[in-house]
């Protein structure tokens, strides 16, 4: 869904790079357009959060502080992490590569997951270990 007027386009282009700029600067989150976020996602304690253009987060999904979601290599630029609905991010979290995160899924403080993890797991450690919780 692109702008086809040319005379549109570049206002709303500077407009879009100036805003990305300036919420990278003053609240450290780099959230590019070309990412899927659903409705209800929130962003706790805004810093430090990297989120590659491909990835794609479902609804009311909770990130916190200092998580990476992107790729695991430069040649595969859109094996991006999918997560699905209500997952919760922890602290300082990792997700690399093409993971998909199941629905209610939580991922610990720190984890770096780089394998799949089913709905309702919990995936803490490093490398992240999946734990079923009950």
């Amino acid at each position: 869904m692109g702008v086809r007027s040319r005379w549109l386009r570049g206002p709303l282009s500077a407009l879009y790079r100036w805003g990305f700029r300036w919420c990278r600067n003053v609240y450290g989150i780099e959230l590019p357009y070309t990412c899927t976020v659903g409705q209800g996602v929130v962003i706790e304690h805004q810093g430090g959060i990297v989120i590659h253009g491909a990835t794609v987060i479902g609804d009311r999904c909770i990130i916190r502080q200092n998580c990476t979601l992107g790729v695991r290599r430069l040649d595969r630029l859109d094996d991006a992490p999918i997560l699905m609905n209500d997952v919760h991010v922890g602290a300082g979290a990792v997700i690399l590569g093409r993971v998909t995160i199941g629905a209610g899924a939580a991922i610990g403080a720190n984890a770096v997951v780089l394998t799949d993890v089913p709905a309702g797991a919990l995936a803490i450690g490093v490398p992240a270990t999946v734990r079923l919780r009950h």
